[in-house]
């Protein structure tokens, strides 16, 4: 199989065999041209060059109608769901069934939804609304999809990318059911650690060629290798952080939603210059609205935020930009770029109006253009053209443009919500080098993640929120067992209390923070990292 867009060879005389009842890994970098393999065998694209053959026959799609008529059903990374319809009504959109006169028979797809929702304990009510349900319970609509339209082969493009990790465990044990049923998987992924977990095979494509397989029983070492072409540290190097002062303060913060249920309830915490915060927890437990009311997307209820010693609460996203805040956002095709701009404009979205990429009321698109090839070269990010549409790149690489925007400038504060969700273990390794090299350079940075391998590996504190409260703030040295027992509204001292060593002398609860500091006196001292702890 062949795939060119221009001059771009996205997919390079491909060969890949699919075998009944396997669940079949692609393992790449984001922009190696796994998605757009699957989406020429989706029939979402025309290949260039090959051939598709189903049980040893040549087949030809116009579309996705004819791949899903062949058997085939794919889950894609951003799910093709209508927020306003119903569960039945998703299912039944585009394949409606019909009874008497052609009238829409919405009984028998409430029906197949619950059929196929019961034989795999989805627990999806076939009336809720697309908009009301979680990320995890939409894919599982996506899934139901496919098989209510007899998918044999179903292709899964980053499964995990926007789960918990208790959704993850659930969609692991469904696709070992559908396998167990006789479908076939495609599983398309950079995460080793799954591929290990659930894969019978694996392939390797590497800039848009199939570099070779490899075994489930590799390690994620060698699986990393292979997949970037070099030897990847999968662990974070950094130096031990030396903080200054602190330079951003939240005080008695509560932040309410539409429906007046409060989602941040009274946090208050310090960042230093030169530290990383990580605010750890179960996805839904206040971390988003934590992180949007800092940067202003939603106002508080009550409380303070104050940077440099001027309190923006109440201020403008784009004053708070001004003031010198970086700011990655948890869903970046929301939040963090314009589908429709180029990459050059997306990359000075919060600057545009500045110098040296504005004169007067004039933009200067000669200078727009040198910026934007010199951050594609300091980044990494694998594109045809900076004048290209930004939805033309692969979702890493949309992460890499935002990254680009926001640590390109001089910052005095660096907020970023799941900055490697959805990145392969290269850039992920590149993503926290330029993150430890923004705090070492001096700036406070509050990462938010539920990735506990990012949290443990870039943080020098760590905060974990559970309904919508800070239960604690503990050193980067404590347990998963005791995070994850914080993780479940356990208070902090309890938590290191329940385990640690019996051995051990020291009482746990003085390795916590108070969970609500009081406002510092500005002319105070600092104290030092061992009197916090």
């Amino acid at each position: 199989m062949t795939k060119v867009f221009g001059s771009f060879v996205a997919n390079d005389r491909i060969d890949l065999t699919i075998e009944p009842g396997e669940i079949h890994a692609l393992l790449g970098e984001n922009g190696a041209g796994k998605s757009t393999m699957m989406n020429v065998l989706y029939g979402l694209y025309d290949a260039d060059g090959g051939e598709i053959l189903i049980d040893d026959e040549p087949v030809t799609f116009s579309g996705p109608g004819d791949a899903v008529a062949a058997g085939i059903g794919m889950v894609h990374q951003h799910f093709m769901l209508v927020p306003v319809f119903t569960v039945a009504e998703s299912v039944a959109l585009g394949y409606e069934p019909t009874k008497s006169l052609g009238l829409l028979d919405l009984a028998e797809a409430r029906k197949k939804v619950i059929e196929i929702s019961s034989r795999f304990n989805f627990h999806l009510d076939p009336d809720a609304l697309i908009e009301d349900l979680p990320v995890g319970a939409q894919q599982r609509v996506e899934i139901i999809k496919a098989l209510s339209r007899d998918a044999k082969i179903l292709i899964l493009d980053e499964p995990t990318a926007v789960l918990t990790p208790q959704e993850t465990d659930e969609l692991i044990a469904i696709m070992r059911q559908l396998k167990e049923q006789g479908t076939s998987i495609v599983f398309i992924t950079h995460k080793l650690r799954e591929v290990r977990a659930i894969a019978d095979s694996i392939t390797v494509i590497r800039r848009g060629r199939i570099v070779g397989e490899a075994s489930p029983d590799s390690t994620e070492a060698e699986l990393a290798s292979q997949m970037v072409g070099r030897a990847v540290s999968l662990t974070t190097d950094k130096d031990e952080a030396d903080p200054g002062e602190a330079s951003f303060h939240v005080r008695n913060l509560t932040v309410v939603d539409k429906a007046e249920n409060v989602v941040v309830d009274d946090v208050s915490f310090d960042v230093r210059r030169g530290e990383i915060l990580a605010v750890a927890g179960v996805q839904g437990n206040g971390q988003t609205e934590l992180a949007e009311t800092i940067i202003g997307l939603t106002q508080p209820r009550v409380g303070t935020i104050t940077l440099d010693g001027k309190d923006l609460a109440g201020e403008s996203v784009k004053t708070r930009l001004g003031a010198g805040i970086g700011f990655v956002p948890e869903d970046r095709s929301t939040d963090g770029i314009i589908a429709e701009f180029s990459i050059r404009e997306n990359m000075i979205l919060d600057v545009y109006d500045r110098e040296p990429y504005a004169k007067g009321l004039n933009l200067r698109p000669k200078v727009i253009t040198e910026e934007a090839k010199r951050k594609e070269e300091e980044f990494d990010i694998r594109l045809g053209s900076v004048a290209d549409p930004i939805s033309t790149l692969s979702g890493g690489n949309q992460q890499k443009v935002v990254l680009s925007r926001e640590l390109g400038r001089q910052l005095r504060l660096f907020i970023a919500s799941q900055p490697t969700r959805g990145l392969d273990v290269g850039s992920i390794e590149f993503v926290h080098k330029r993150v430890i090299a923004e705090r070492d350079s001096g700036t406070p940075c509050l990462i938010v993640s539920t990735e506990l391998d990012e949290v443990y590996g870039l943080a020098d504190r760590i905060a974990v929120m559970y309904s919508g409260r800070i239960v604690g703030i503990v050193g980067p040295d404590t347990s998963r067992e005791a995070l994850g027992l914080m993780m479940a509204g356990v208070p902090a001292d309890e938590a290191l209390a329940a385990t640690a060593d019996p051995s051990s002398a020291t009482d746990a609860s003085s390795a916590a923070e108070p969970v609500s500091p009081e406002p510092a006196d500005d002319n105070s001292a600092t104290p030092s990292a061992e009197e916090t702890e």
